[in-house]
Parts: C-alpha cells; sequence; structure tokens
C-alpha cells in the first residue's frame, strides 16, 4: 500500500514521502520500506535507531522519530496497528502458488492435504488427515502423523516428528482493545519456523509470529498439550513437559527443561541451563544460569521446599 493510503485508512495526518509499504515490521527489524508502531513505553527506546518508513505513534512519542522516518500520529496506536494488519495479511491459501513439490522416497497419503505451494523433501511421511499449508515446507526424513495442521509458510525441519492433532501456525491469543471494550483482531503476517531434529508430542499448538517467526530449535522436544504463543523462542534441547505454556514474545535460552503445567509470562528471556519443577510459574527475566526453580512467583526450589515445610508444620 502507498502511505498516505494507510494514513487514510487510520485517520493520520499525513505531509512527508508517499512510499510504498511493503510489510508490518518491529521498530528493530522494519526496513526502509515497511511500517511500524509503538503503543508500549518499554519500545519507546527503539523508536530513535528505527530502520522503518513510517511509525504509527501518540503524539508524546512523534518528536523521537528519527529524520526520514514519518511518523503517523493517533490516538491509539495498537488499535491502529491492528486496522492496517489486516491489509497486509497473506491470503488463506494461494491459488497461484506453484505446483505441489514431494521429494524422491517420501510417502504421502492420499487422504493428506498439501494446498499449492506446499514442499515435501525427501524419505517424509505424511500420514492420512495431515494438512501443509500453501508455501509451508517438510523438510527430509520427517513424519507428519495424523492430522497435523501446519499452516501457510511455516517451515518444519530435517528429521522431525509431530505427533497427532499438532497445529503449526495458527493465530496467535492478539488483538487491540479500544475505550469502548471493542477488540480488534491482529492480523498475523509471520511464521512458524520448526529447526532440525524436534520431536513435538500430540494436540500441541505453535502460533505463528506476528512479524519474524516462532521458532523452536534444533534438538527441542515438547510433550503433549503444551501453548508456544506468538514469536516465542525455544533454545536448542530444550524439555518442555505436558501442558506447560509459553507467553507471547518468550525467549527460552538452550537445554532449559520445564515442568508439567509450568509457565512463562510474555516478553520474558530464560538463561540457559535451568530446570523448573512442575507448576513453576515464572514471572521475571532469568539472567542466572544452572539453577533449579519452583513455585508461582517461581523462587530456588530449595528455599521452596523450605517454605513448605514451614507452612506444613503450621497447620499441625
Amino acid at each position: 500500500m502507498k502511505l498516505s493510503d494507510i494514513a487514510t485508512l487510520i485517520g493520520a495526518a499525513f505531509d512527508g514521502a508517499d512510499v510504498e509499504i511493503t510489510s508490518l515490521n518491529t521498530l528493530k527489524d522494519a526496513s526502509n520500506s515497511e511500517l511500524s508502531f509503538v503503543a508500549n513505553a518499554k519500545y519507546i527506546k527503539d523508536v530513535a535507531s528505527s530502520n522503518a518508513a513510517a511509525i504509527i505513534c501518540s503524539e508524546d512519542v512523534a518528536q523521537q522519530v528519527p529524520s526520514g522516518c514519518v511518523a503517523l500520529v493517533v490516538d491509539e496506536p495498537y488499535w491502529q496497528m491492528a486496522v492496517v494488519s489486516q491489509k497486509f495479511a497473506p491470503a488463506i491459501e494461494d491459488d497461484e502458488s506453484c505446483e505441489v513439490v514431494v521429494g524422491e522416497g517420501s510417502v504421502v497419503s492420499p487422504k493428506a492435504h498439501l494446498a499449492p505451494g506446499a514442499k515435501v523433501g525427501k524419505n517424509s511421511h505424511i500420514m492420512a488427515g495431515a494438512y501443509i499449508g500453501s508455501g509451508a515446507v517438510v523438510g527430509d526424513n520427517s513424519i507428519i502423523y495424523p492430522n497435523v495442521v501446519v499452516y501457510r509458510d511455516c517451515k518444519i525441519g530435517n528429521d522431525c516428528i509431530i505427533h497427532a492433532g499438532t497445529v503449526v501456525g495458527a493465530d496467535g491469543f492478539g488483538f487491540a482493545s479500544n475505550r469502548l471494550g471493542e477488540h480488534k483482531k491482529i492480523y498475523h503476517i509471520g511464521n512458524a519456523v520448526i529447526e532440525d531434529d524436534v520431536e513435538i508430542g500430540s494436540n500441541v499448538s505453535i502460533d505463528r509470529a506476528v512479524f519474524g517467526s516462532t521458532i523452536i530449535k534444533k534438538g527441542a522436544r515438547l510433550d503433549n498439550l503444551i501453548q508456544v504463543a506468538h514469536n516465542c523462542e525455544i533454545g536448542e534441547g530444550s524439555v518442555f513437559a505436558a501442558q506447560s505454556g509459553m507467553a507471547g514474545s518468550s525467549i527460552i535460552g538452550r537445554n532449559n527443561v520445564f515442568g508439567a503445567q509450568s509457565g512463562i509470562a510474555g516478553h520474558l528471556s530464560v538463561a540457559p541451563f535451568n530446570t523448573f519443577a512442575a507448576r513453576c510459574g515464572v514471572t521475571k527475566t532469568i539472567k542466572e544460569s544452572g539453577k533449579t526453580f519452583a513455585g508461582f512467583p517461581f523462587m530456588e526450589h530449595k528455599l521452596w521446599l523450605k517454605i513448605q515445610a514451614k507452612l506444613a508444620r503450621l497447620v499441625k
């Protein structure tokens, strides 16, 4: 879209250079042909260094927008970003994509469905009821069990196993709310990427990114019934037990272990080589490695054990 058309769409004044906007992106990652936004004070620090062609923002942030970048000033930046996101959302299926490609030695059940533009590598097995969307890729030597859904443009690496009922690349739980309590869907235009040698259990939900990619890195292991929200990153060799979950934009370092029903809040990061007991709730960023945590809010496991022992004595 032309930038002037976007300005008209969201009701922002516009008097800069009218350029073609190719996509939406974060402040840090946007190029000079992309549009970004800022609606959270946490990210105002990234405005001055952004390379975006334009930034949707409030009046008090506009003065920090760098020269050469257009400030589109609105009352509710997050709501207006949601409005614009619909315009850049790809088609659910692309009937004009190239033909399906299936590599040598691969077996695709006649009851599976590969959308136009889907690609399957060599010696992989796609079982009945599976759906591989437009532009999605399944690598070599991978097994996709029945009723797995891989949404468009998502990537599955080599030597992966994905068990029945798992969904890769659904939209995240993202919406903007206005002062009237109305909700506007944020269209997720990123994808989900599963690297090599990853095994994922049954009925796992891995949401696609709003921008960029949700990433499950090499060698990770995910049990059944796990939620991985939009823009999360799970480090190499990390292990998640059943019913654990991650809120949006959480970054997990390599070789972390999360017990059953444990969880992490959004926009946090966890250093490598930590262990989290069952039902542990991570509420802030962890910069240390080699620790074991438990409880909610989380604390070191030894301290949690002492507290439980004292509580037990209190009720006797």
